[in-house]
């Protein structure tokens, strides 16, 4: 298993009810697999996750990006606004 830290802002950080969760992961799992497991695991951030951008060790990437053992990934949620 590998162990990671997931990091949550803005909206999907309430969803959630926190900014941060130590998960253990399969070898080779993708940032697409996280989402799916996150929106199980919290089903009201189902439809936010979907739409959010990941970073793994602070850069973005797509979610068939595979996540390294011991990796941070944050999840932001897709922003609006401006005049």
């Amino acid at each position: 298993m590998n162990h990671i830290k997931v990091l949550f802002f803005a909206t999907v950080r309430d969803k959630v009810g926190t900014g941060l969760l130590e998960l253990d992961l399969e070898p080779g799992a993708t940032v697409r697999q996280l989402k799916e497991s996150i929106a199980g695991r919290f089903p009201a951030t189902r439809e936010v996750m979907e739409y959010c951008l990941a970073a793994v060790n602070h850069e973005y990437c797509a979610d068939d990006a595979e996540i390294p053992a011991g990796a941070e990934i944050a999840f932001f949620p897709p922003v609006s606004g401006g005049s």
